[in-house]
């Protein structure tokens, strides 16, 4: 059952000060899509629109802590894991989830900023391929990241993201969102997998250098349309693609926001401001 008519997601991310992406910007996209945002922070970043200058992850102990006194106390329909940093934070988060699972896992494999910065190291990187992605129930790759997961080159046509899907497929979760934001083309087609097959979901091009975090605001959305679905419904499908139109609109609108210098973000509010 639902803990709740207003259902619990937590977010498991790094924090990024000018509010667009990471921790922050998981919190908005959840309280817009009506579910309450709790949060663990794994890592502190020095980052605004142009850029990180630092990360200081947060240590694996105080990790466990965060999700031990949470998990102890509140119950959770969903949860959208972001940016961990090592394979102890990994295992840490996995050991915790797989205690006390939630209905819904959502991993957005968080490797590079928009700004092209790093964010992990090889070492976090195959934690991320070999501890969270077969616990996840949905992820949410682009295709840099996709790449990074199978160690391949970054696909440049829609039939080299269908031939990726295979390899994607083979490292355990069940659903997946391969994001192609950075296909060279007018469109920005996305290839959803599910256990019965594939789909294109299509969507043009937008014109705007709005795209700080926009990754994050995807994975979160579709956390929080899956913690509302009712248990046994398999509407995963309509789920992410709700998930996907409302991010084109909250685009869409971040022209109406003055957020830095550099890559704003999308408007996580467009629906209520």
């Amino acid at each position: 059952m639902l803990s709740h008519p207003i259902p619990n997601v937590l977010t498991i991310a790094g924090s990024d000060p000018s509010g667009g992406a990471g921790l922050q910007a998981d919190i908005k996209t959840l309280s817009a899509h009506g579910a309450y945002a709790t949060n663990v922070i794994t890592a502190v970043i020095a980052q605004n629109t142009r850029g990180v200058q630092t990360v200081e992850p947060v240590s694996a102990r105080m990790i466990r802590a965060q999700l031990d006194n949470l998990l102890d106390d509140v119950a959770l329909d969903a949860v959208k894991i972001g940016m961990v940093s090592s394979r102890e934070v990994a295992e840490t988060i996995a050991e915790a989830l797989g205690r006390r699972r939630p209905r819904w896992i959502v991993l957005d494999p968080v490797m590079v900023a928009k700004s092209g910065d790093r964010l992990v190291d090889d070492a976090g990187l195959q934690a991320v391929r070999e501890v969270l992605v077969p616990l996840a129930d949905v992820i949410t790759p682009n295709l840099p990241e996709a790449a990074a997961l199978l160690g391949a080159d970054v696909p440049r046509t829609p039939q080299a993201m269908e031939m990726m899907i295979e390899g994607l497929v083979t490292l355990g979760s069940r659903y997946g969102l391969l994001k192609g934001g950075h296909l060279p083309s007018a469109h920005c087609p996305d290839l959803l997998w599910m256990p019965d097959g594939q789909r294109w979901l299509e969507a043009p091009r937008l014109t705007t250098r709005n795209l700080h975090g926009a990754g994050c605001a995807l994975s979160s959305a579709i956390a929080a349309r899956l913690a509302h679905l009712p248990p046994g419904d398999s509407g995963v499908e309509g789920a992410i693609d709700a998930a996907k139109q409302w991010l084109h609109q909250a685009l869409q609108a971040s022209g109406r926001l003055n957020v830095g210098q550099g890559k704003g973000p999308p408007h996580h509010f467009h629906r209520w401001w």
